[in-house]
């Protein structure tokens, strides 16, 4: 059997540079999550259950029948997508203390949480744009769930990098360093990949080490002066 991402020990930025020689423009990097409740034993990585958020105020939005946290299938990641520019918190201690339940490994919100000692006392991995006081009634609500959602980057603030597109079931991976999302049909080339740039940067760095410096190693070893 293959190994998965979910399986493997590449960084965010491993799997970043693997994406970009592929042809990805922003290298899956969804730009300011940061990490709010740490998984007790590393980074966060699974498939995207994804769910879209709109403005109570969009009446023409669908309406989601039940909880999307009840809705959550074991073994994902949640990656809630909330209205941009919205400043009230969309994931919270109860939706964690749920998500558990459930068997869902962790959340990544492109929007605010709240509750974080909670988050932190359950250790469950939680990484989003920032915190809010404020819960989500009456400013949004949960649209839809298992479709695909755009990150609303403006290119512009972010060093020309366009817009990332999560789809249910692609690969979500978190650490320190940010959140990356690996479109599923990319998953074993980007392993490959990433193991080739994982050996290419250990022999820059044996020759660093040894004094050759960083340009020259770069030369011999990835090509560049």
């Amino acid at each position: 059997m293959s190994l998965t991402l979910s399986e493997s020990d590449f960084s965010t930025c491993e799997i970043s540079d693997a994406l970009l020689k592929l042809g990805v423009p922003q290298g899956g990097h969804i730009p300011d999550i940061h990490r709010i409740s740490p998984h007790p034993r590393g980074g966060l990585r699974g498939p995207a259950y994804t769910v879209r958020l709109v403005l109570a105020s969009e009446r023409d939005a669908p309406k989601l029948q039940g909880h999307f946290v009840d809705l959550a299938p074991e073994g994902a990641v949640a990656f809630v997508c909330a209205p941009p520019g919205a400043q009230n918190a969309v994931w919270g201690g109860l939706m964690t203390a749920g998500a558990q339940a459930r068997g869902v490994l962790g959340a990544v919100v492109s929007g605010r949480v709240r509750d974080t000692a909670e988050h932190l006392e359950a250790g469950f991995p939680v990484y989003a744009r920032g915190t809010s006081t404020v819960g989500q009634s009456p400013f949004t609500r949960a649209a839809e769930v298992q479709v695909p959602v755009t990150v609303n980057v403006d290119a512009q603030q972010h060093g020309g990098m366009p817009a990332v597109t999560v789809n249910p079931g692609d690969i979500l991976l978190a650490d320190e360093d940010g959140v990356v999302c690996v479109p599923k049909s990319l998953e074993q080339e980007v392993l490959r990949i990433a193991a080739q740039g994982r050996e290419v940067d250990a022999r820059c760095l044996r020759d660093i080490q040894s004094g050759v410096g960083v340009a020259e190693s770069f030369r011999r070893h990835r090509g560049k002066s």
